[in-house]
């Protein structure tokens, strides 16, 4: 016979309010009933009835997350994070890919997606801020990715600016000269890769230079990489460093060095942005700038 809420109140030796209060972490419980109601509930084996649970208090039990795309390696990992993030605290998530088409994201706050579940987080492409709070209405949003702020949504992102500005710092350090950059979306008008240009010329701007070349591409996977690569080794003077805005550009610039007997680091270094399992087996190994991953999710699901 299955555990009852009940038997963990007798066998933890407190009520069973305390113990649902543990188990929906709805309260604040003492750390040592909140260590004797764990250890009960391990012991017996205990399952709570989220479906139920959910019933009552009006909710649906779960999270929408929206993200560009799941094939590429960087949403993929991030996808992943905020599932595990939202199934240890009780949470089902249904995942959405919208390919970055603003009618897409529209319509998954908008529409009937966004009624089936209790909060939504996304990673938009193509949405302004305004137009997203206004889309959501009462449902409770977080968006990841470093946009314009707006104050009534809750926002987590990486310091983009910084971190392309450290990047740049790195590249001119052991006194590299000539130093592009490959990933600008002019197009857009917002978003990561604004963020990260304005970053990159800030850091070569602190060591007195400015960039040989900045590179503009249609998305930011490696095919779009070889092709500015290409084009940056045909120029008379060809960089000494390149800063690619993702790992995926920077793999597939890598390529095309190697292709054409082009040696990095020793000759152009290299460094990219995201950093993916992939560039950590390349050879040689990518220079990349590491978001954590894991703790965007955390603190998107909190």
């Amino acid at each position: 016979m299955a555990a009852r809420l009940k038997d963990v109140a007798a066998l933890a030796g407190v009520s069973v309010r305390t113990v649902s209060n543990v188990v929906s972490n709805t309260a604040t419980v003492a750390p040592a009933t909140r260590a004797r109601v764990v250890a009960a509930v391990e012991e017996l084996g205990y399952r709570p009835n989220l479906a139920a649970r959910n019933l009552r208090q009006g909710r649906t039990g779960l999270i929408g997350v929206v993200v560009p795309e799941i094939h590429s390696p960087y949403f993929g990992a991030l996808a992943g994070h905020l599932i595990d993030a939202a199934q240890e605290r009780g949470w089902t998530v249904l995942l959405e890919r919208t390919g970055g088409r603003a009618e897409l994201e529209r319509r998954l706050l908008d529409g009937t997606e966004g009624r089936r579940v209790d909060g939504m987080i996304v990673s938009p492409w193509s949405t302004s801020p305004a137009e997203l709070a206004s889309l959501a209405g009462g449902l409770p949003l977080v968006v990841l990715g470093e946009l314009e702020p707006h104050g009534s949504i809750d926002h987590v992102a990486l310091d983009n600016v910084a971190a392309a500005r450290s990047a740049a710092r790195h590249l001119a350090a052991p006194g590299r000269r000539r130093i592009a950059a490959v990933g600008l979306q002019s197009a857009l008008g917002h978003g990561t890769a604004e963020l990260r240009a304005e970053g990159f010329r800030q850091g070569l701007a602190e060591t007195g230079l400015t960039p040989v070349a900045e590179v503009e591409v249609a998305d930011l996977h490696r095919a779009e990489g070889a092709r500015a690569m290409r084009e940056l080794l045909a120029l008379p003077g060809r960089p000494d460093a390149v800063f690619c805005f993702s790992d995926e550009l920077a793999l597939g610039a890598l390529r095309v060095a190697a292709e054409q007997g082009v040696r990095v680091p020793r000759d152009v270094a290299l460094m990219g942005f995201d950093d993916i399992e992939d560039g950590r087996f390349s050879a040689p190994s990518l220079t990349t700038v590491a978001p954590d991953r894991e703790q965007i999710a955390e603190r998107a699901v909190q």
